[in-house]
């Protein structure tokens, strides 16, 4: 198994649904997401960087050509068009939002999600930045964005040394069904 595995295959709960990850690159995680959801599952790769969503699209075509995966170059900073998801995936993309947008991007991401659908989070444990990691998001910080972005039952999957910052960990956090059901929530 993989470090990639290691981090999300814990939050994952079954085959099949519909997935993004938000922040793509060439598609490690993406790889590995469409490994433990399988064919079955719907997948929307998102990454501000065609050239990355290019090389990836190609990988994939090379070894699962019947993945059902749409690439779409945007910033997922930004209001993107999604269909209700069951899950999304932020790895090592969230510490390149500014501080000061983080909680506005917490949020926009949960919207995303259908009721009970999870926000999966793969980051360095750590409070101060560099080049590479501009913003990071310690366990802490997750656990404050999750909550004020109304999600619930944040908690840590895994943590795996890293020679680069000390220690990458991975977390998720659930979109809570509302106590009180209105037609639109039936509907999701």
């Amino acid at each position: 198994m993989s470090k990639e595995h290691d981090l999300i295959a814990p939050a994952i709960p079954n085959m099949g649904g519909r997935w993004a990850e938000l922040g793509s690159g060439t598609g490690i995680f993406t790889l590995e997401l469409y490994k433990l959801v399988g064919p079955r599952a719907e997948i929307f790769s998102i990454d501000k960087n065609g050239h990355a969503l290019e090389k990836q699209k190609r990988a994939f075509a090379a070894r699962y050509p019947e993945a059902n995966i749409h690439y779409i170059q945007a910033d997922f900073t930004h209001k993107l068009d999604l269909p209700p998801l069951d899950g999304i995936l932020t790895a090592n993309s969230f510490h390149f939002v500014p501080f000061d947008q983080q909680k506005q991007v917490a949020a926009l991401i949960c919207s995303y999600l259908k009721y009970r659908g999870i926000w999966v989070i793969v980051e360095y444990e750590a409070r101060h930045g560099n080049l590479w990691v501009p913003h990071p998001i310690d366990y802490d910080s997750f656990d404050f964005l999750a909550g004020e972005s109304g999600m619930e039952d944040p908690h840590r999957l895994a943590a795996i040394p890293s020679s680069f910052m000390g220690e990458m960990y991975s977390a998720m956090a659930t979109r809570p069904t509302p106590k009180y059901p209105t037609e639109e929530t039936t509907l999701r």
